[in-house]
């Protein structure tokens, strides 16, 4: 018989309240899913090479259709505030100065993998579908390829489209907006 252990999940309130208090750090690499404060793997160089080329042809590419933002929290919900690496969110004259992004902000959110492409995959894309936003990529940059899942219902993204090198990448919310796989795996 295996022993369960109760678990406290903790709210996106309760979660600024230990941000407040200093138990966190500014700086510390975590994140709030699913009530749990999950520590964020670090940052490598074709990690954070990816992010910075992929902010840049998208700052370029949307212009003012989107605010483009890098690592910044999106509050999915009472349970969830996860950090994705870019996220497509509504322009809003504040910048979001009175509170993060939510589901009906944020138009494309993108994850991009180098050491976590598994639970990008299972936890936090899925949290995105639950949560309703429309879009999400996955740059998978072991294997080589992006993910864009869309259209999302019940909780996952019935579509998936997977773009190889030499392809582009179009996405649903800006099919004006296309990108070279090789310019974002780099």
């Amino acid at each position: 018989m295996t022993a369960q252990l109760a678990r406290y999940p903790f709210t996106v309130h309760e979660y600024h309240r230990l941000r407040e208090a200093h138990i966190f750090q500014e700086d510390d690499r975590i994140e709030l899913i699913d009530g749990e404060i999950i520590k964020m793997a670090p940052i490598g160089p074709r990690h954070a090479a990816c992010v910075n080329r992929l902010a840049e042809f998208l700052r370029d590419k949307t212009r003012k259709a989107a605010l483009v933002t890098v690592q910044n929290p999106i509050e999915l919900d009472d349970y969830s505030e996860p950090q994705p690496d870019i996220a497509l969110v509504k322009r809003r004259t504040d910048f979001y100065a009175s509170g993060h992004p939510t589901p009906d902000d944020t138009l494309v959110a993108i994850e991009v993998a180098d050491t976590t492409t598994d639970s990008d995959r299972q936890i936090k894309l899925p949290s995105y579908a639950r949560a309703g936003i429309q879009e999400a990529w996955l740059v998978d940059l072991p294997n080589d390829r992006i993910e864009i899942h869309s259209n999302p219902a019940s909780g996952i993204y019935q579509e998936v489209r997977i773009v190889l090198r030499g392809q582009k990448v179009i996405s649903p919310a800006f099919p004006n907006l296309k990108l070279k796989a090789d310019d974002v795996l780099g």
